[in-house]
């Protein structure tokens, strides 16, 4: 479970070229040291004779070579053409494939995962990992991630989405998506056991971590609680209830369908009041949100109370609270910058 490599025995194109590379290395190192030891050359000489050797330019001697030198030289040209011609190949593969560019831009990426902060981390990249990246593009969301099918991830790549390949529950692979600064992680796992695992895991490695996990079983949903997850989503469910929501109330699916993906620009948003905005100490009525913006506040989560539904126009607002808003997209945009503004005074 530890394990941060896709499949055991199997290595990516940079990884060959590495230990290509180092091969050559090793040859080179060793030839130099034959022609030392054997042939009694100066170290610098040697480094010759062992690269022209390895090289088969086919310049002459530094010194004559001995019976012992010339069999030691013939294994030399063996072992190196052959290690040569793989370099070259491995190589060849990379330029083709075009993994030059895949080296580089995996190195960009990490950079920018290495800088980021009060970012999300999905963890899993199936169809559920997937639609919810998706949603997060759409929001513009800082986010990582974290998955041990390469293939999926190099598609992920092309769309700009920053990722991780390994185990979402090896510490090495979650330090490296900086779960200690994380704001959020999404474990959408395709085993339920491994979500709880992660759940105790990244729970350890980040005591303020909002913990979202999905369960593809009820009995799921107690022990992922338990383990540090503080959201539990279970995808069945709560399809079978929007396909009885359906069925029963057709219109009410639609219209939470529409405000949802933001279809004719209705759609529904939470804003923090912050501190020292104009909206303290007022009440609904007195805020004016009504009637200058067109936004309806559905419902209001004061700190450390549960949500109010449908507040009333005398509900005074206070800091941090976090408002519920239905309308149009521009309007709540407006909105987001007038407290930013107001704050910033």
């Amino acid at each position: 479970m530890n394990n941060s490599v896709n499949n055991a025995g199997d290595f990516t194109s940079l990884q060959k070229l590495r230990l290509a590379i180092l091969g050559m290395a090793l040859v080179i190192i060793l030839g130099m040291l034959g022609f030392v030891l054997i042939e009694h050359m100066k170290p610098i000489d040697a480094l010759y004779m062992s690269v022209i050797t390895l090289s088969t330019v086919g310049f002459k001697e530094v010194t004559p070579l001995h019976t012992t030198g010339r069999i030691f030289v013939i294994f030399l040209i063996i072992f190196g053409v052959a290690l040569v011609g793989y370099t070259a190949s491995v190589i060849g593969q990379i330029v083709l494939e075009g993994q030059f560019r895949e080296i580089f831009g995996r190195r960009k990426m990490e950079n920018k995962i290495s800088k980021m902060s009060n970012h999300f981390i999905i963890a899993g990249y199936g169809r559920v990992g997937a639609q919810v990246a998706k949603e997060f593009i759409k929001k513009k969301a800082k986010f990582v991630v974290i998955d041990r099918n390469i293939e999926g991830l190099n598609n992920s790549n092309k769309e700009g989405i920053l990722f991780i390949q390994g185990e979402a529950t090896d510490d090495e692979v979650l330090r490296r998506a900086r779960i200690e600064q994380a704001k959020t992680l999404i474990s959408t796992l395709p085993d339920d056991a491994h979500n709880v695992y992660l759940a105790l895991t990244a729970r350890e490695m980040n005591k303020n971590l909002q913990i979202i996990a999905r369960a593809d079983y009820e009995d799921s949903i107690k022990k992922l609680k338990r383990a540090g997850a503080d959201v539990v989503v279970t995808p069945y469910l709560l399809g079978g209830i929007r396909m009885a929501m359906a069925s029963l109330r057709p219109h009410v699916v639609d219209f939470m369908l529409s405000t949802s993906s933001g279809e004719g620009g209705l759609i529904i948003e939470e804003m923090v009041i912050p501190q020292n905005s104009q909206l303290v100490g007022k009440t609904l009525i007195e805020s004016k949100i009504k009637d200058e913006y067109g936004l309806t506040i559905i419902g209001i989560k004061e700190k450390g109370k549960d949500m109010t539904i449908a507040p009333g126009p005398k509900t005074v607002l206070k800091e941090d609270d976090i408002l519920v808003l239905i309308g149009h997209s521009d309007n709540l945009e407006n909105l987001s910058k007038a407290l930013t503004n107001n704050n910033n005074k």
